[in-house]
């Protein structure tokens, strides 16, 4: 149940800083260039590292 919890957390808080805080362009306008596939792709893959690396250090108390 925390795994999900955790990557129910990681991925919102990727969504929210992509979709409300960053109003701006200034973090994530080097990808407006990008299909949605690649934004996809990209999302998925940086969810996924978040999840592995907190999966990783938390090991070793689950």
């Amino acid at each position: 149940m925390e795994i999900v919890a955790a990557l129910l957390i990681i991925g919102l808080a990727v969504v929210v800083d992509f979709f409300w805080f960053d109003v701006d362009r200034k973090r994530w306008g080097w990808m407006k260039n990008w299909t949605k596939v690649q934004r996809a792709l990209f999302f998925t893959g940086l969810v996924s590292i978040s999840f592995l690396v907190y999966l990783g250090i938390s090991l070793e108390y689950l």
